[in-house]
């Protein structure tokens, strides 16, 4: 008998324990104690001492026969096969483009320089060609299909058992209130429709500070929960509230502050962010498929990006709806059971999260110490080193997140991004951990260390002119390996957006975006964008990246949920440095070096316009102006679900301002 079914039995009934709550007596249900214990991390150099002896002792003749290992499972085979061909895919391409570079690299300054400058090139193509390989795969998969992925149409037929408990968990700290509960009433009220309200309790993990905000919770939780009970209403679907007074590691603890408190009532839980819409048969989707597959530990959904009005989170939301969505499929083909698990609109097994996925403080000082930041790559990984798998399914549906309203805010966001994602590479060599999650928590890294690599490159090839004391004649061979530089990467980057697009024609779906004039259109408009924020994006993450190497503070706030605009004050204080040194470049490239101007334009022009960017693609009036065009349309805006519809309504009438207007 394993620890879930002791543990059952140990327990007080829990359908008594559910039917002695009154509705609106009580903030929280009564707290049934379990343990989750962090394991301490072995570090490091440690790790990979560790991981090194043991190789050493696999060469050795055993002592004793091993016991057999049992035979692989077939998606464990594919994807075997599958990573090789990725893997093969990505050397060959590299390969060609840095023999392509070595060609045209220009011979100016030390011989060392140009050798850090080819290396660097060689792990940017690297790390590049393995976006659109990725995209490549998932191109295939939404044409042709996966046969070894986990489908929510297998449980289609499939009845929920009546004994299945879900805890639905939204943690929260000092959020837009009105926003928080429009989009958990429309969850709530969708969760009732299906009739499967009673086996799922929802529940709002404040962590909030600020006593207004507070205030505000409490009173949206009490008139939530008036709501599901007035006639017409459903008391089926009870909504609780608590708000942790000791607010330790962040998100991740206020997580094991329920699991200890109330895991042991549940079977699965649902992890909502603050932003999350999810319709109530994708959550009854997710425990059937949890019945289905008792070796899953994680089952993770593709979340769609919907929501706010400006151009810029109009832009972001069509890019994940035809390229994004390739990504995905990419990722699900080769990572198969072994995948990622992004913190939100995901369904974990309670029982072996609590045992396995406690996460304990990263020894030592500075940025990369401390409690996990972006506990959720982690989590993942932990729980496949404890034999259970993950996986990504991106056939759920019904599962949605909004996107920063404007650019100030996603940096706001990847600002903790970079901090955690940096701070997760100190476990890479943990002793256990699947070699697939290794290589995302290595790929988490790259994702943000990928930028001061970009500016360092781009610095040194200008560098490498400018000391070579031939000025302008020398900007020849500078041209050719811009060019071959240019001409791989846009290739690799601009590939996928490609491919996006003529998914969307093949599959005959271009009506949800306006027609196929409208779809040519918004993906250019978006690549436009895209090329406009890119440089800015680098520098700002290059200076993440040397703040959490540096140990600078970090001011842990989520990003606006309201669309507000930003001001031209805001734009220029936050961004003026930024510009003042591309306008500073500009001036002295074009004074001494003018034939060197169309090769850094791409990217020091952007820097120089930043201010003018953000603000105008922050700007609300200008998305709602697209959206009247039918500019970055996406299916979900044209015909919108119900559980949507309902998200907007509610959030209309709390004035939440500078979201999608309800559709179809």
């Amino acid at each position: 008998m394993d620890a879930r079914h002791t543990a059952r039995l140990n327990a007080p009934d829990r359908g008594l324990l559910r039917a002695e709550r009154h509705p609106n007596s009580v903030t929280a249900p009564p707290v049934l104690r379990g343990s989750m214990a962090p394991r301490p991390w072995v570090g490091f150099w440690r790790g990979l001492g560790s991981a090194t002896l043991s190789r050493v002792t696999r060469l050795m003749p055993p002592r004793e026969p091993k016991a057999p290992r049992p035979a692989p499972a077939p998606w464990e085979m594919a994807a075997r096969r599958r990573r090789q061909a990725f893997l093969a895919l990505t050397v060959c391409t590299t390969v060609l483009a840095a023999w392509l570079f070595a060609q045209v690299q220009p011979e100016a300054g030390p011989a060392w320089i140009q050798a850090v400058h080819a290396t660097l090139f060689v792990v940017l193509t690297t790390w590049v060609t393995t976006g659109f390989v990725t995209a490549l795969m998932g191109a295939w998969v939404l044409l042709r299909g996966d046969p070894h992925s986990v489908s929510a149409a297998t449980v289609r037929g499939r009845e929920l058992s009546a004994e299945s408990r879900t805890a639905v968990i939204m943690p929260i700290c000092n959020e837009d209130v009105a926003t928080v509960f429009a989009g958990l009433r429309a969850t709530c009220e969708s969760l009732a429709g299906t009739g499967r309200g009673q086996q799922f309790d929802v529940y709002v993990l404040s962590d909030s500070n600020d006593l207004a905000t507070i205030a505000a919770e409490r009173q949206a939780w009490e008139t939530l929960r008036s709501a599901l009970a007035t006639p017409g209403g459903d008391a089926s679907v009870q909504v609780y509230y608590r708000l942790r007074r000791r607010r330790t590691h962040r998100k991740a603890g206020n997580v094991a502050d329920f699991c200890r408190r109330w895991g042991r009532q549940y079977d699965y839980m649902v992890v909502l962010d603050a932003d999350s819409v999810m319709s109530g048969a994708s959550l009854v989707t997710l425990a059937k498929l949890m019945e289905a597959h008792p070796q899953a530990g994680i089952i993770q959904t593709a979340t769609q990006s919907i929501g706010h009005q400006t151009l810029h989170a109009r832009a972001q939301q069509f890019a994940a709806r035809v390229t994004g969505r390739l990504f995905t499929l990419g990722m699900q083909y080769w990572q198969l059971g072994e995948s990622h698990y992004w913190g939100h609109n995901a369904i974990i097994r309670v029982d072996a999260f609590m045992r396995h996925c406690a996460l304990a403080p990263i020894k030592g000082r500075g940025g990369l110490c401390g409690g996990i930041m972006s506990h959720d790559f982690v989590e993942a990984a932990l729980m496949r080193r404890a034999g259970y798998h993950v996986w990504l399914v991106a056939d759920v549906g019904g599962s949605f997140e909004q996107q920063p309203p404007d650019l100030l805010s996603e940096l706001q966001r990847d600002r903790r991004w970079c901090q955690g994602n940096l701070q997760n590479a100190r476990l890479i060599a943990e002793p256990g951990l699947h070699r697939m999650h290794r290589a995302m928590l290595a790929v988490g890294t790259m994702s943000y260390l990928s930028a001061p690599l970009w500016l360092a490159f781009m610095g040194l090839g200008l560098a490498m002119l400018l000391t070579s004391g031939s000025g302008a004649q020398d900007a020849r061979p500078l041209a050719g390996a811009s060019l071959g530089l240019w001409a791989v990467t846009l290739t690799l980057l601009f590939l996928p957006r490609v491919l996006g697009v003529a998914a969307v024609l093949l599959k005959g779906q271009q009506r949800g975006f306006g027609g196929t004039w409208r779809l040519l259109g918004s993906a250019l408009l978006e690549t436009l964008l895209a090329i406009l924020q890119a440089p800015v994006r680098m520098v700002a993450h290059s200076i993440f990246v040397w703040a959490a190497l540096t140990g600078m503070k970090l001011d842990w706030k989520s990003p606006p949920r309201e669309a507000t605009g930003v001001s031209w004050r805001t734009a220029a204080t936050r961004l003026g440095l930024m510009q003042m040194a591309a306008l500073l470049l500009l001036a002295a490239l074009a004074l001494t070096q003018p034939g060197l101007l169309p090769w850094v334009l791409p990217v020091v022009l952007p820097l120089a316009l930043a201010s003018v960017t953000t603000v105008l693609t922050g700007d609300v009036r200008l998305g709602q102006w697209a959206r009247t065009g039918g500019a970055l349309l996406v299916p979900e805006e044209a015909w919108s679900p119900a559980v949507l519809r309902k998200a907007w309504r509610h959030a209309s009438r709390m004035g939440v301002k500078g979201l999608t207007a309800s559709a179809g």
